[in-house]
């Protein structure tokens, strides 16, 4: 199985996403927070910077939960750019 390569649109989500993740880890260190999420901290940081646009859904779900953070506005900033596309 070939997968497909990211849209840019895809691209610009997961940056929206690695952004919104470091701003809520804020004062908590990289290599705690990856650790209560069940992940790396090679795997967090990649995410934080973009480098890993489109994470697993079970990664997402650990770092909603590591950082209280509901899944849903995690989604909502992923959708961000696609819902204000469907607006206009």
């Amino acid at each position: 199985m070939v997968r497909q390569p990211l849209t840019p649109e895809q691209i610009a989500a997961g940056r929206r996403l690695g952004a919104a993740l470091r701003s809520a880890r804020a004062g908590r260190g990289l290599v705690e927070v990856a650790l209560a999420a069940g992940i790396s901290p090679e795997t967090l940081r990649k995410i934080e910077a973009g480098r890993l646009p489109a994470p697993a859904f079970g990664t997402v779900v650990g770092l909603s939960r590591a950082l209280d953070v509901p899944l849903a506005d995690l989604a909502d900033v992923w959708l961000a750019d696609l819902s204000a596309r469907r607006a206009s």
